[in-house]
């Protein structure tokens, strides 16, 4: 099945929600990374949460989720877009932790201690990052700390990631829900008795429930509209004449050096591990181009 994001909103405007079934998101970013279980929990949380912060952003909008714990697992770095999708990497993505007593994976020893950063680049001069301190390392609390202190947005924020002892990914989503100014008070009751008795995200995505329905029960006894469902997927920017790009930008000696040590280059993209090899011919090229472009008079 396909994945894809919900988006809705209360009749009342009182609150958004999102909810999200990302299992081909994460899986695929577990193979591209080859990431070992806790590591998959850890990345695919953080993909979901970038995937549903991203359905706020518009037209060329990009949101990038740093967390830099001081676990195992090193930084973990998401950015999404408004087109829902989505790309990723975690520092050290073979990592094993043993699951706790109940079955679980210890996402919060993996990651730590340390700090979330988003950043969202608007198209404007300068991107605005906010910062704060990690307060459990489980990502979805630490998310839904940051919007609601440093956005000044209430919310509630559920991840989960279910991994097959074969390692596969085999149910992921997320549910954001996020009060607007001046919310009922009877509303946000019965949002707090719905959340308390939601079973784990990853746990209905796996029974076969859908965002829509995961929607349903948060918001069980209020009115809400659905404006927009989309499909979301991992895709990464990256492209051989981006890499080129970047070997011509580091310059003439660094390229010659590669040329004369190695007679190739082999770069791979961190957000999804493909590998760009760029031959002696390749670099020849480059080379040149960076000795046309040094020749072009300055405008």
């Amino acid at each position: 099945m396909q994945d894809y994001l919900v988006r809705g909103v209360s009749v009342d405007g009182s609150f958004r929600i999102f909810a999200a079934r990302t299992t081909a998101t994460v899986e695929e970013a577990r193979v591209r990374h080859n990431c070992w279980p806790v590591a998959t929990a850890a990345l695919g949380r953080t993909l979901t949460a970038g995937l549903l912060l991203g359905a706020n952003l518009k037209g060329e909008d990009i949101l990038t989720i740093r967390i830099m714990g001081d676990g195992p697992l090193g930084a973990i770095v998401v950015t999404a877009n408004a087109k829902g999708e989505v790309r990723g990497y975690v520092q050290e993505p073979q990592v094993h932790l043993p699951s706790t007593p109940a079955g679980k994976l210890p996402v919060w020893a993996a990651v730590g201690r340390g700090q979330l950063h988003i950043t969202r680049d608007l198209g404007l001069k300068d991107p605005f990052t906010g910062s704060v301190d990690l307060v459990s390392g489980e990502i979805a609390e630490d998310i839904a700390h940051y919007l609601t202190t440093s956005e000044q947005t209430p919310s509630a924020v559920a991840l989960g990631v279910l991994v097959e002892t074969d390692n596969s990914v085999v149910a992921a989503g997320g549910l954001l829900l996020q009060l607007l100014p001046e919310a009922p008070k009877d509303t946000l009751e019965k949002l707090e008795q719905n959340l308390a008795q939601l079973p784990p995200v990853s746990a209905l995505i796996h029974n076969g429930e859908t965002p829509e329905n995961i929607i349903d029960r948060v918001t069980r006894g209020i009115e809400v509209k659905i404006l927009e469902k989309k499909p979301v997927s991992f895709n990464c920017s990256c492209s051989r004449q981006r890499l080129e790009d970047l070997l011509v930008g580091i310059g003439k000696d660094e390229v010659t050096a590669m040329l004369e040590e190695q007679g190739q280059a082999e770069i791979n993209c961190h957000f999804c591990s493909e590998q760009y090899r760029f031959d002696r011919d390749d670099l020849l090229r480059i080379l040149d181009r960076i000795e046309k472009e040094k020749s072009k008079p300055e405008s």
